[in-house]
């Protein structure tokens, strides 16, 4: 299975009462494929408010990305969680909906062992048969999945890629070192696309990809046609807007960008809370004209 280079986490849509708006999540869809140029959807993942989503509305954003996308990108389904029974049962939704594959974050909370942490994502892993990508955010989990463990899950059959989002550089390429050349390493941290490339990573898991998708895209593509040197200015350009998009907690700046790119996809729901008028200063000194 190929997700391709930069995939989206896509925020989820509400209206002014907070819920899921599906108009908004269609116009949203078409616009991350034909104008962002999305090789695949993750949906229901952090940036798509996973916490505060209940099981039957994920199980519904499955069934509508599956339907929207009509195969034009893979929808790949945030199914983790810090419950393993509870990952199964969305994991099996989401598969009878029909999605591509599965985006499985370390347990939070729960601060397990490595060996906790391999036999929860290897029962997930045994009650399926879609490709897997394991989501690594210490920062989100307060648990780091080892280089080891990577290495040990890479040898199911159906875990295919990880998502890093720990920043540590060592960890991401003591995992290339172990595991086979069709193992995919993905960037989970938008600034850090340029060097996990650089040390053999794949591709991105992208919150900016929402608006700057297309110059992630050549970004990433002049790095693997050997213009270094351009793939490093494509960086150095986007690294500010990056950091403006993390000016407060994901996905709350990026959906006030959104609005400013003409997609209202409404606020998000506490214990989020709406961006400030100083936070909207800095989105707004990368893309109000």
């Amino acid at each position: 299975m190929d997700f391709g280079r930069v995939i989206t986490a896509m925020v989820t849509p509400f209206d002014d009462n907070q819920q899921v708006d599906w108009n908004k999540t269609e116009g949203l869809i078409e616009y991350l494929i034909t104008q962002q140029m999305s090789d695949s959807l993750v949906i229901s993942g952090t940036t798509g408010e996973a916490s505060t989503l209940t099981d039957d509305e994920k199980i519904k954003l499955y069934q509508f990305a599956v339907k929207q996308a009509a195969g034009r990108c893979k929808i790949i389904a945030g199914s983790g969680s810090n419950d393993t029974a509870h990952s199964i049962h969305l994991t099996i939704q989401a598969e009878k909906a029909g999605v591509d594959g599965l985006l499985l974050v370390a347990p939070y909370y729960n601060r397990p062992s490595q060996e906790g942490l391999y036999l929860h994502f290897k029962a997930i892993a045994d009650s399926t048969t879609l490709p897997i990508m394991l989501y690594n955010v210490p920062k989100r989990t307060s648990v780091t999945i080892s280089a080891e463990t990577t290495i040990r899950l890479s040898q199911l059959s159906n875990v295919v890629a990880t998502k890093e989002a720990s920043g540590d550089l060592e960890l991401i390429t003591n995992i290339l070192r172990g595991t086979s050349a069709d193992f995919r390493v993905y960037s989970g941290d938008d600034e850090m696309t340029l060097p996990i490339l650089s040390i053999g990573g794949y591709g991105v898991v992208s919150v900016a990809s929402h608006v700057v998708g297309k110059q992630l895209h050549k970004m990433i593509n002049a790095f693997f046609e050997g213009r270094v040197l351009e793939a490093a200015q494509h960086h150095q350009q986007l690294l500010p807007i990056i950091k403006g998009l993390f000016i407060c907690s994901n996905p709350v700046p990026i959906k006030y960008a959104l609005q400013l790119h003409g997609m209202d996809v409404g606020s998000v729901r506490l214990p989020l809370s709406a961006i400030t008028d100083e936070e909207k200063i800095v989105v707004n000194s990368f893309f109000k004209k």
